[in-house]
């Protein structure tokens, strides 16, 4: 009998979740099943499916407890027990959103590296805390069973040290304050996918893959190895997203703290869950309804959404000395026609070329045939790259 394998992705108030079989380290990209619990601390409720679609889940839970994290998880593994086949988890794989300087690459935890993952929770403070959690519950809940920390920074571990600076005095950059660099594990799913999708070689030529979702980035690669991406030190940084601000102008938040008598706790709120599309649309958060919407509002918001990726592929595209593909991925960059059609309007000078009905249909390739530049629209898939992982440093270990 094979073991399956179990992929958490915990955050403040959901716990993402998928279920991958394995069989002598092979791991399919296709989950067993996958779902999410949502509403922690207020009112949680388990959404799952299978790999077909086909529902298996749609229910309120009955948590009332203290630790919601744990009491979901607890929760989650009586589920998953009746809906695994008799398969026995063999492994737990964790996105975990910070690993620092030192974790280029994912580890297996133990009671040290747990600690040092603690110690990384100011870079972190609205993520890392969460991802913990969910650890520190598998732990008590699996006893024995081996667990996996897959991180988003890890990626761009390849940048060259000049990608990475600030121009900030030594002993505040020699302290950790850096560009980091988010997503990773989605650009890690494109990079190792890609040349499937471009057999030419053009996958190991210039790429600038698009993240674009409630939460944005862009990554520029050559060799499908990270050399510059729009998040920097935080996952505030970069592009303009569903609630948060991405690139500000320090200026600004020197001058709402001392003309608006604003502390750190009320610009937290403002950049991460105040601003994007949702602060300028007044609106909503959510791409889908501001399309729909006929309101100016709606419509100022989408053209800045766009506006930021346009100047940001601008800046991607010198970093790494022109441009062989654009590649979009995530909710956004998968089915937002008219995003992509409106950030590739104003491209034509670096060779890219729109198909608009290959567009219109979300086809895999959306660029004309004669276009220098190929464009793609490709699924991420983050939990496989977890999943991939975690089989792996269970068989080295």
């Amino acid at each position: 009998m094979t073991d399956v394998l179990l992929t958490l992705n915990a955050g403040s108030s959901s716990i993402k979740f998928a279920l991958f079989e394995r069989n002598a380290g092979d791991v399919p990209e296709q989950p067993r099943l996958m779902g999410q619990i949502d509403g922690l601390g207020a009112h949680p409720h388990l959404a799952a499916k299978e790999a077909s679609g086909q529902a298996l889940a749609d229910i309120d839970l009955p948590l009332a407890g203290a630790a919601p994290h744990r009491e979901a998880l607890s929760f989650l593994l009586g589920w998953l027990d009746r809906h695994a086949g008799g398969r026995r988890i063999g492994g737990v794989g964790h996105r975990v959103v910070h690993g620092g300087e030192q974790y280029a690459r994912p580890i297996r935890l133990d009671a040290v590296s747990i600690d040092l993952l603690r110690d990384l929770i100011p870079l972190a403070p609205l993520h890392q805390p969460h991802n913990l959690a969910g650890i520190e519950a598998m732990a008590t809940a699996l006893p024995g069973v081996p667990q996996v920390a897959c991180f988003d920074t890890a990626f761009h571990r390849s940048q060259p040290e000049v990608a990475q600076r600030f121009a900030l005095p030594r002993r505040i950059t020699e302290g950790g304050v850096r560009r980091y660099g988010f997503h990773g594990l989605s650009y890690e799913f494109i990079a190792e996918t890609l040349p499937r999708h471009l057999p030419d070689g053009r996958a190991d030529g210039r790429v600038i893959v698009a993240h674009l979702g409630n939460g944005a980035s862009m990554c520029a690669m050559r060799e499908r190895r990270s050399m510059a991406t729009t998040m920097g030190f935080t996952a505030v940084d970069g592009l303009m997203m569903g609630t948060r601000s991405g690139s500000l102008d320090p200026g600004v938040l020197l001058y709402l703290m001392d003309y608006r008598a604003m502390d750190a706790k009320a610009l937290e709120r403002l950049l991460y869950k105040e601003s994007g599309l949702l602060g300028v649309s007044g609106i909503s958060q959510d791409m889908r309804e501001l399309l729909a919407s006929a309101l100016p509002e709606a419509r100022e918001a989408v053209d800045l959404f766009c506006y930021r990726i346009v100047r940001e592929i601008g800046s991607l595209a010198a970093a790494i000395g022109g441009l062989d593909a654009l590649v979009f991925t995530g909710g956004i960059g998968e089915h937002a026609a008219p995003v992509r059609r409106q950030v590739c309007a104003t491209l034509g000078w670096l060779g890219i070329a729109l198909d608009e009905p290959a567009n219109q249909r979300h086809a895999r390739r959306i660029a004309t045939a004669d276009a220098a530049v190929e464009v793609l629209v490709l699924p991420t898939n983050e939990e496989w790259v977890i999943a991939r992982h975690t089989a792996a440093l269970i068989e080295t270990s």
